[in-house]
């Protein structure tokens, strides 16, 4: 069931909610949080797709404000609040308002935003494009327990990466770093087999990738070893080499779904390690609100470039 209210407000958008679910015979007892969109209108299709696909596993209140900045000579008196209303169908057990923000609008978002929230329920907020300098201080972003960006989607990621270090607070988060998820648990699985000390390291990607950045700072972090940064045709990260007295251990993904790693004494294994979609890291998201350490330290952290072997640098495991 879609709603559409032009020119309107929370309080009729809440009415609006409440006569729809009760037409379609949909609670909000079931819904566990609110998530909150923050996006322009290119790419909210896309964004609400991913969300609605999420909350298959996470029933919720999805948010999706599209912000309309006026102008020039295009600039109206008054702001305007645009909304559609979408429960049941589509949307599942969870419900979807999509919030068209014009003109002076824009500027108080969270006003608008803040009467539509679930009661006593977390509440996440998610830039699919580019997001405010520090998030944690935005006024959406105050609203949230949880706030996503996604360094990948703006011109310069590693710029992008620099200034989330600069401006991180708890629970900040940030998809290059969810990316990353499947390759820290095959690396650490493979260094638990392996039972050896790491002396350097490798991570081998498309040149700019701000989840190979991340993996480089990971691993520097925990092992303390020099990480080199190998650029390659992509996509995304190929292959991550750690060194160690007994041979490479190495995960190779040059393309497709299917890695092979390599561990000193033992038969070469394939794995599954295929690029995830955006519903698949958004739902890996809402499944924790407190905040990442791992995320933070990595993020604090600056990759150690090569250096001449020293008798005093002693090689730790993950």
């Amino acid at each position: 069931m879609i709603t559409e209210l032009t020119g309107t407000t929370a309080g009729r958008i809440n009415k609006a909610l409440g006569e729809a679910r009760r037409a379609q015979g949909s609670p909000t007892v079931g819904m566990v949080l609110t998530l909150v969109i923050v996006t322009d209108e290119e790419n909210a299709h896309d964004a609400v797709k991913a969300a609605t696909d999420a909350s298959r596993e996470h029933p919720s209140r999805i948010l999706t404000v599209i912000e309309r900045p006026a102008r020039g000579h295009q600039s109206r008196s008054e702001p305007r609040v645009d909304a559609e209303i979408r429960v049941g169908g589509d949307t599942g057990s969870g419900e979807t308002i999509l919030l068209r923000l014009y003109d002076a609008a824009v500027a108080h978002a969270d006003s608008v935003v803040l009467p539509l929230l679930l009661p006593d329920a977390p509440v996440v907020i998610w830039w699919p494009i580019a997001a405010p300098e520090v998030p944690a201080e935005d006024p959406l972003g105050a609203l949230a327990q949880r706030r996503i960006t996604d360094t990948y989607a703006v011109e310069e990621p590693l710029r992008e990466l620099t200034a989330r270090a600069a401006s991180y607070h708890p629970g900040d988060t940030d998809l290059a770093w969810t990316r990353l998820t499947p390759w820290r648990a095959t690396l650490a699985a493979a260094l638990e087999q392996a039972r050896t000390a790491v002396t350097s390291a490798v991570v081998e990607s498309e040149p700019g990738n701000p989840s190979a950045e991340l993996l480089a700072r990971w691993l520097t972090e925990r092992l303390r070893v020099p990480v080199v940064l190998k650029p390659t045709a992509g996509p995304v990260v190929t292959a991550v080499q750690l060194s160690t007295g007994r041979g490479d251990i190495r995960i190779d993904r040059p393309d497709g779904p299917v890695a092979t790693l390599t561990i000193p004494g033992r038969p070469t294994r394939t794995l599954a390690l295929r690029v995830r979609g955006t519903a698949e890291l958004i739902a890996e998201e809402l499944r924790r609100l407190d905040p990442d350490e791992a995320y933070a330290a990595a993020l604090r952290t600056t990759v150690v470039p090569p250096a001449p072997p020293s008798d005093s640098q002693e090689p730790k495991h993950v």
